[in-house]
């Protein structure tokens, strides 16, 4: 990752003094450098990321745009953003002491050459990378330090002091920020609703983005898996089976094409013209799925990877989602009594964990 402009603004609810920086941090520095460069790295690897899409009419759209065509300045961008935050911040019935980073980056691409398309391809030939832009809202937090002094004494004293600006560590989740693709315009963002002049907000994509509000990654994969286990649990069907089968299909198609279709998985889970896939076809209808869903990678990876099952007896299983489907490597077996047995198959090596 590359850090072409960062920047840190001060908005103290505390102290009821707010401080605009007037230049930007240094790029070079190592630990304001490093501090940056995780904070944003984490916040793109969440599967947590809701996506949206800007309003025709947003104004934060129009200013990223003048910006990226050189018509603004960084650093007057910046000051606007936390501006508009200190203000719809100053009306919530809880403000909080918050620094707002706002940075500039780029990231280098992740597929493979042969995914790309030629100008992606071409970009990367020149080793230009996808540039993008966060706004990110640190919420100080107090803490307790230690503290190192002469007493009245003369004598050398440690003592315990409170401090209320202290930042979140990188390996912090943060609560509230937004990444913009400065090319595509495409967002993601995670916030949390406040209450702000008497109304619950969302401050990011209600306020300063105006932009919509889509379902994250790991929110579509866990709504399909639910509707598969709702449908199948009615209809008497084996539910670790078709589970084990719509998250092959969601991490297959994901890792190829990051995208899931419902209609395609329901018939890849409960097969053609049968009426658990008109259940299933009702049951997506009514949760007003849309025909093609865009699902990162990464949440592919980390959600349907696996799945993991547990009997009434207390055994717990994990094994690849796609083992689900392949009776050469796990089968559900249904007795006439009602019970279930389940066979593990082509086992050379068990290790004990």
């Amino acid at each position: 990752m590359k850090i072409n402009h960062a920047i840190l603004h001060v908005l103290d609810f505390t102290s009821c003094v707010h401080v605009f920086a007037e230049e930007e941090m240094d790029p070079a520095g190592k630990m304001a450098k490093g501090f940056v460069a995780k904070h944003v790295g984490k916040a793109l690897s969440s599967i947590d990321n809701k996506r949206g899409t800007f309003a025709p009419d947003s104004g934060f759209a129009e200013e990223l745009q003048a910006y990226a065509r050189g018509e603004l300045g960084f650093v007057d961008l910046s000051a606007q953003i936390a501006a508009f935050v200190g203000e719809e911040l100053g009306r919530a019935d809880k403000a909080e002491s918050t620094d707002v980073l706002v940075v500039d980056f780029e990231q280098e691409e992740e597929r493979l050459a042969g995914e790309l398309d030629e100008s992606q391809a071409e970009a990367a030939y020149r080793g230009r990378a996808r540039r993008s832009f966060a706004i990110m809202l640190l919420e100080s937090k107090q803490a307790y330090m230690h503290e190192v002094k002469r007493g009245d004494s003369g004598l050398q004293q440690c003592e315990v002091a409170r401090h209320h600006a202290i930042l979140p560590n990188p390996s912090q989740k943060v609560a509230s920020y937004a990444l913009v693709d400065m090319r595509s315009l495409a967002v993601q963002f995670s916030d949390k609703p406040r209450k702000i002049a008497g109304e619950e907000r969302w401050l990011i994509p209600d306020g300063l983005l105006q932009c919509s509000m889509q379902a994250s990654s790991k929110e579509t994969i866990q709504t399909v898996a639910r509707i598969v286990e709702d449908v199948a649990e009615e209809y008497g069907a084996n539910t670790a089976t078709a589970l084990s089968r719509a998250k092959a299909y969601v991490s297959e198609n994901v890792s190829e094409f990051e995208e899931i279709v419902p209609e395609e998985l329901g018939r890849e889970v409960f097969g053609e013209g049968t009426p658990l896939l008109d259940l299933y076809e009702a049951a997506v209808a009514e949760e007003a799925l849309p025909a093609r869903i865009a699902v990162e990678r990464e949440a592919a990876k980390r959600v349907a990877r696996n799945h993991k099952i547990r009997t009434d007896t207390g055994i717990e299983i994990t094994f690849p989602a796609e083992y689900g489907r392949n009776p050469d490597f796990i089968e559900f077996v249904s007795g006439p009594d009602g019970k279930i047995s389940i066979e593990l198959k082509n086992i050379s090596h068990i290790e004990n964990r």
